[in-house]
């Protein structure tokens, strides 16, 4: 016999699940880099229904792309450890109900930025979700194109949030883009550092050098975060933002950095922890450095 209270708890469960499926951290976060984004773009002049607009249905996108990754590696996840309880791979959820939900998610988010903000932004928030969920997602198995391939929706949210200030794309654009796109690669080869184990029993070739965890990798991490301490002082240097950002992001660039001589000296998966940790952490003290600096 069904009660209205075991009903209830299967509503909370199911409920539970979907917000696991959208991953709520990740697409916070690029919720948070639309926002970053706009600020910058506003130059002082925020527009909050636009503001609020970008974010939400920049969260949205995000968690719609996220719902079809985890569908189309449903099969993938549950070979391994650190993926294999996540909503599909233990049935909490179907894969019609997973459909459902990212269709849903992503036509509102598109609708709420179609309506809000601007086409170019519509049109780059659909290009993020098309290459993130059907380019990316494919080619993890494919080979270290797919790093390169994930980096440009991964640098998307900032660069929409200015399109949705501007209505257009500008070399501080670029700029704030380039700094999210370089960001990317120590990121993703951190973490698929880590992951190696895991990611080998699913087929996922995500680092350089022939996939190897090798000083050759390790070198490739150290150069792409290096090349992050000159473009982190380009915003200043085309006055998006001022000296006091700079400062910061130089430290925090200096800091990342040298996580990056462990891993060459000793190769070993605490050195990439510290990176993958680093990562995690340079990205919103920078952002915020910028915003701080700019209000």
């Amino acid at each position: 016999m069904i009660t209205q209270d075991s009903y209830s708890i299967s509503f909370l469960e199911k409920a539970k699940s979907f917000f696991e499926l959208l991953k709520f951290r990740l697409s916070f976060l690029v919720a948070f880099s639309c926002g970053f984004g706009y600020i910058l773009g506003s130059h002082g002049v925020i527009d909050w229904v636009h503001f609020a607009s970008i974010c939400f249905g920049g969260f949205l996108v995000s968690g719609a792309s996220i719902s079809i990754n985890q569908i189309i590696e449903k099969d993938l996840d549950l070979l391994m450890t650190r993926t294999m309880n996540r909503p599909l791979p233990t049935k909490r959820i179907t894969v019609n109900e997973a459909a459902a939900f990212a269709f849903t998610t992503g036509s509102i988010g598109i609708l709420i930025l179609a309506l809000n903000t601007n086409m170019l932004t519509t049109l780059l928030s659909v290009l993020s979700m098309v290459l993130y969920s059907f380019v990316y997602t494919p080619l993890k198995r494919v080979g270290p194109i797919a790093v390169f391939v994930g980096a440009i929706p991964g640098a998307l949210p900032p660069l929409l949030g200015w399109t949705a200030a501007t209505g257009y794309i500008s070399l501080e654009a670029l700029i704030i883009f380039g700094i999210q796109f370089i960001w990317q690669f120590p990121h993703f080869w951190a973490i698929a550092w880590v992951a190696d184990e895991d990611y080998k029993k699913a087929g996922f070739k995500l680092l350089p050098s022939g996939g190897k965890k090798d000083l050759n990798t390790a070198i490739q991490i150290m150069i792409y975060t290096l090349f992050l301490i000159p473009f982190g002082l380009l915003p200043a240097k085309f006055g998006i933002t001022g000296i006091d950002s700079a400062i910061v992001v130089t430290v925090c660039g200096v800091l990342f950095l040298s996580q990056t001589f462990a891993l060459m000296k000793n190769g070993t998966r605490k050195s990439a922890m510290r990176i993958m940790f680093g990562s995690f952490l340079y990205l919103p003290i920078v952002q915020i450095a910028y915003l701080l600096d700019k209000l």
